[in-house]
């Protein structure tokens, strides 16, 4: 790969009717002000909402993913500018660097469900598991099956950015940052320790849009509809690596899950010989002294990533590199003991799991009301109810029930409306359609 196709720099002038921002800067105006992004602050980052202390919601810990996964993009662009000569001649900036970095990292996880990653598994096990679910196997190909009963929110993320319908019109630069996992669900490479391999990164009925991507870019197949990340994935992964184990502990303090004694202390080990303890007690409020270890932190972990890339950046273009960053780092050791704490104490504490059983009840409930009532006006029209009838009306207007459609077409467009919902409209929406509130009452 070369960064010239990579950063696809002939397409960079401004166009005639916004001279003044890149089409950096319009890829992240347009998410700002996006629906899909805006109903992040009412969906669980990891703990529902508490009725005193502040906690993250997605919203929050995606804006502080792009922060830093700007200052790693423009610290990288400075380091490929010195190294590559020819891109400064193309009027490339760092700061278009940390665009790219920025945009892709704001838009990471726009394609969550409610309920976080039990929201996934929930939608997944439906089609798994449920006997309503079961039934749209034998109407599905074997390869769109395989991405229903494995629900990812990468993928539908990358739905999201490309759809018309939702008016981002998004650079290919930052599509293939988004995309850390460059393959869909039922094509796996045959190297299951390449980092890019981990997950699928988009859906069958994108698979075109990609392809197109890599074409355009000159980014090599690893095996057949399996390909080499872009090099700014790896900064993006690496942002939200850094905030959510730097942040989600800093939420478990603030919620008495995990002593300030012992965050500080974890957080000390990655600062490193710049804690200064005894500084560190001239603040007595505890939020200031885990405001400031929380940014020395992070400030460190920037640093360590942004000098990781540097060193591999040779081996990242050729594909011999396919690792997490925050693996390879001084601070790696100390980023492991993070996690294995918050797996301890935090994702397995009570507010979380009680979280991800209401999470569960509620997709699958949503998920069986909609779908046998697609299901029997589509597939099985003597079986179509009153009922039935009543529930189709609260689909969105964008739902074409007259249309014609194929099954994993039905299926898709019942999952972008469940999986964009927020937490709450979740639930509110499954009360009201199971019978449990009554609207006016």
């Amino acid at each position: 790969m070369n960064w010239e196709k990579l950063l696809l720099l002939e397409g960079l002038k401004p166009s005639d009717t916004d001279l003044q921002r890149s089409q950096f800067e319009r890829d992240f105006d347009r998410i700002i002000f996006s629906a899909p992004f805006r109903n992040l602050q009412d969906k669980t980052q990891v703990f529902p909402l508490p009725e005193n202390d502040f906690v993250h919601t997605r919203l929050t810990h995606s804006l502080e993913v792009s922060s830093v996964g700007r200052s790693l993009g423009k610290t990288t662009g400075r380091f490929l500018l010195d190294k590559y000569p020819e891109l400064a001649s193309k009027n490339i900036q760092p700061f278009d660097i940390g665009g790219i970095v920025a945009t892709a990292a704001l838009a990471h996880d726009i394609g969550n469900p409610p309920f976080g990653h039990a929201g996934e598994e929930a939608i997944s096990d439906f089609f798994k598991f449920h006997a309503i679910g079961r039934k749209w196997e034998g109407k599905c190909q074997p390869n769109e099956w395989q991405d229903l009963i494995n629900f990812e929110g990468n993928a539908q993320g990358f739905r999201m950015l490309v759809a018309t319908r939702n008016g981002m019109n998004i650079s290919p630069a930052t599509l293939a940052a988004f995309t850390k996992y460059p393959r869909p669900a039922w094509c796996k490479s045959s190297d299951k320790k390449r980092r890019s391999q981990k997950k699928f990164g988009f859906y069958t009925s994108n698979l075109k849009d990609y392809q197109v991507l890599t074409e355009e870019m000159g980014i090599p197949q690893l095996a057949e509809n399996c390909w080499m990340r872009h090099p700014l994935a790896f900064l993006v992964e690496a942002a939200d690596d850094i905030c959510y184990s730097i942040i989600d502990l800093e939420d478990g303090c603030t919620l008495g899950l995990v002593s300030l004694d012992k965050t500080i202390a974890l957080m000390a080990d990655i600062i490193g010989e710049r804690y200064d303890p005894e500084k560190l007690q001239k603040y007595s409020s505890p939020k200031q002294k885990l405001a400031i270890m929380r940014a020395m932190a992070i400030s460190q972990l920037i640093n360590e990533t942004a000098m990781a890339f540097k060193e591999n950046e040779s081996a990242i273009l050729s594909g011999e590199f396919d690792k997490a960053l925050t693996e390879i780092i001084p601070s790696a050791a100390g980023l492991n003991a993070i996690t294995e704490l918050s797996v301890e104490k935090i994702y397995r504490s009570q507010p979380v799991l009680e979280k991800e059983a209401a999470g569960y009840q509620v997709l699958e409930g949503l998920l069986s009301t909609f779908s046998e009532a697609l299901y029997n006006y589509h597939f099985d029209k003597e079986m179509f109810s009153g009922h039935n009838k009543s529930i189709l009306r609260l689909l969105p207007e964008e739902h074409e029930l007259e249309t014609a459609h194929e099954a994993y077409f039905i299926m898709r467009g019942l999952l972008d409306f469940i999986s964009g919902m927020t937490d709450k409209h979740a639930l509110s929406l499954y009360r009201r359609v199971k019978g449990i509130t009554i609207p006016g009452t």
